[in-house]
């Protein structure tokens, strides 16, 4: 994209006595990163000439005209065939200025019954909702890969933590489904935004609507919007839409961010859990044996830059007055950039986790470290008739006992169980064990295998494998 010094801007009209100062046109360009709305601002801008001939504004003539051209010039686009300048402002006036300088009092015509108020906004939501719809097929794309591991990881058995300690037992698909249940929960979030952003905005005009008869209908049709928006003065102000799509992004950044530190952890010798595919991995300058998750560590990093910018877009329209404001030109960069960060770590994440492997004779060599059956120990105990607090307190003290003797809770003979409760009997060593502990498990959306097993196979069914 080349840059030069061309006239001024249409927008520009005879009130003014002087010229823009140059350092003003620098100062309020936006062109350097709103040029990326250039699509869907030609977009825009047929389905309005196409409305505008419907109602009687434009003639056959003209509406072909300005069709055609806005084509001619997004192909300009597109080759690279396209000057800016800073004395234009952004895309929208860029566009236009070509269109008038190939079209003359047709091109003119162009913006009649909007504004570039309405008109940003009506762009801004075209290209959100197409950056939804990405973002949501990759969402899809990282369900697929963790899901397509869970039957080569179906006999793996993985120690859950709470507080980073060791918890439970867990199948390693159990893991693997809980990462694609928070990212459905994305997926509805991002379809709900959806539903809320996909209402027209264009035609509301500067702020009070317009006196020229246009079919509003007729645009969010076009455009595959759901419906209009209904206050001009609403519409014509609000970034709700750009707030939710930057919160929506949020939420996806932090359950990669956890993700990643836990797959960062895992690759360390003092977890020794997982294998990272190495052409995924980096190297050190001068220590040769190190294979680092720089992949991951960079997601976890990412994130807070999503988080920024959401941040950043609160702190923008908190407190303007009705309608719109200059302020709202800078929502832009915030939320462009939320959107190429968490695609792009959407997109390197779903190789990632099809290339892992997990280390199951390592993860097996220090599984019943932890008392893992615990749990599992006391839920038997109370099943026995015992109450929950006395048999947790009878659990810790085998716990103890055990911990003393450097010994699991299995290894422990039967009349140390019995000293605490004399009914019990060999029957007790059948929940001790990890592998016991597992089988032990019955209700629903647990970690029992045939528990597992159903939800591998609904989540085969919802997503298409």
């Amino acid at each position: 994209m080349s840059v030069s010094k061309v006239v001024a801007s249409p927008s520009r009209s005879g009130v003014f006595a002087k010229d823009t100062d140059s350092r003003v046109e620098l100062f309020t360009e936006s062109i350097s990163f709103d040029e990326r709305l250039y699509a869907h601002d030609i977009q825009g801008s047929i389905a309005h000439a196409q409305m505008l001939e419907k109602v009687g504004i434009l003639t056959t003539e003209e509406r072909t005209a300005i069709e055609s051209t806005l084509l001619e010039i997004k192909t300009e686009i597109e080759q690279g065939e396209f000057e800016t300048s800073i004395s234009l402002e952004d895309i929208h006036m860029h566009i236009e200025k070509l269109l008038i300088d190939k079209l003359g009092d047709t091109g003119r015509k162009l913006h009649t019954g909007r504004s570039r108020n309405d008109q940003v906004s009506t762009d801004f939501r075209l290209w959100i909702r197409d950056a939804l719809d990405r973002v949501d097929q990759l969402l899809l794309q990282l369900q697929k890969a963790f899901v397509g591991r869970c039957d080569q990881d179906i006999d793996t058995v993985l120690p859950a933590y709470t507080h980073l300690q060791r918890a439970q037992p867990v199948l390693a698909p159990h893991y693997w489904l809980a990462y694609c249940e928070k990212l459905q929960r994305d997926r509805e979030r991002i379809a709900d935004c959806r539903k809320r952003l996909n209402v027209s905005s264009l035609g509301v005009a500067a702020v009070a609507g317009t006196s020229i008869p246009i079919d509003r209908e007729d645009t969010a049709s076009r455009l595959g919007f759901d419906g209009v928006a209904a206050n001009s003065l609403d519409v014509s102000s609000d970034r709700d839409f750009v707030l939710e799509s930057a919160f929506a992004l949020t939420v996806i950044a932090t359950h990669l961010s956890s993700w990643a530190e836990e797959w960062i952890l895992w690759k360390t010798v003092e977890f020794d859990f997982i294998d990272l595919p190495h052409d995924f991995c980096t190297g050190s300058s001068i220590m040769p044996q190190k294979i680092n998750p720089d992949i991951l560590e960079l997601i976890r990093g990412k994130t807070g830059r999503v988080i920024g910018s959401l941040q950043t877009l609160l702190v923008l329209v908190k407190g303007l007055p009705l309608a719109y404001n200059r302020d709202l030109q800078e929502d832009k960069p915030a939320l462009f950039d939320a959107f190429d960060t968490v695609e792009a770590c959407l997109d390197i994440a779903a190789p990632l986790v099809e290339g892992a492997t997990i280390k199951a004779d390592s993860i097996n060599a220090r599984l019943e470290k932890g008392f893992l059956d615990a749990t599992s120990m006391m839920e038997y105990l109370i099943l026995q008739g015992i109450p929950q607090r006395t048999a947790h307190h009878m659990v810790g003290a085998l716990v103890g006992l055990a911990t003393e003797n450097n010994s699991t809770l299995a290894e422990l003979p039967l009349q140390e169980f019995q000293k605490l409760s004399p009914d019990l009997d060999e029957k007790i060593y059948g929940v001790l064990g990890v592998q016991n502990a597992i089988a032990a498990f019955k209700s629903y959306g647990s970690t029992a295998p045939d528990q597992v097993k159903a939800q591998i196979s609904n989540w085969k069914t919802r997503l298409g494998l």
